[in-house]
């Protein structure tokens, strides 16, 4: 029952959420699935470490997907070559069952978690009709794909 109330809420989320929004929702799902993917390699659990690992390679590859270069420019280019990058770090990982490049894989999408929740601040003050400074603050979210 209480599953069934989780994906209903998370799906709620993801439908009302606004392009911003989406983005960090993914971002914070990769996270998420690095850090477990982390935990398992210390664990040795090579299944589940493998499963995390595939996950937030999926969900960087959604993010590279949806770039649009022709609005996006150089910035686009840039994060599609640092996706590119992560992915590979996460490849290298799996098949090396090592964590460093793991954690190094979780900094980078921490910092860009960081960026677009400063991004959006100003653009939710704007929606909501505010003048006044915002400061962008991470509020962790569990999304479950």
């Amino acid at each position: 029952m209480t599953h069934s109330v989780h994906v209903h809420y998370r799906d709620a989320g993801i439908l009302s959420a606004d392009p911003l929004q989406l983005v960090q929702m993914l971002y914070q799902a990769a996270t998420e699935s690095v850090a477990a993917a982390r935990r398992h390699v210390r664990a040795a659990n090579i299944q589940e470490r493998s499963k995390a690992i595939m996950r937030a390679w999926e969900i960087i590859n959604e993010l590279r997907v949806s770039l649009d270069h022709s609005v996006g420019g150089e910035i686009s280019r840039n994060l599609a070559a640092l996706y590119a990058y992560m992915q590979r770090r996460l490849l290298e990982a799996n098949a090396a069952q090592i964590e460093l490049p793991l954690a190094e894989v979780e900094k980078l999408l921490s910092t860009l978690l960081e960026g677009w929740a400063s991004a959006a601040a100003p653009a939710r003050a704007a929606q909501n009709g505010t003048e006044e400074e915002h400061t962008a603050e991470y509020t962790p979210i569990t999304c479950a794909y």
